[in-house]
């Protein structure tokens, strides 16, 4: 397994070393999973819950599309 070495202030470190402790793992494995929660790119906890959350008059649904007025597309 490769190894890194980063320079980080003592607060920071203190603030890691706790949260890691607070979790019964190793500071390396605690990184290691907020690194790779960072570079995953995915969705927040609870993202999935906001699907309607918001009451506003404004949005509206749009519907059907009709695409009878289009200009017609160049064939290549």
């Amino acid at each position: 397994m490769a190894q890194l070495s980063i320079y980080i202030d003592e607060n920071t470190l203190k603030k890691i070393e706790v949260a890691a402790e607070l979790e019964n793992i190793s500071i390396s494995k605690f990184v290691t999973k907020k690194i790779n929660k960072t570079i995953e790119g995915s969705w927040p906890d609870n993202f999935d819950s906001l699907f309607g959350s918001i009451r506003d008059e404004t949005f509206n649904i749009i519907g059907p599309v009709s695409y009878k007025n289009d200009v017609p597309r160049e064939k290549l």
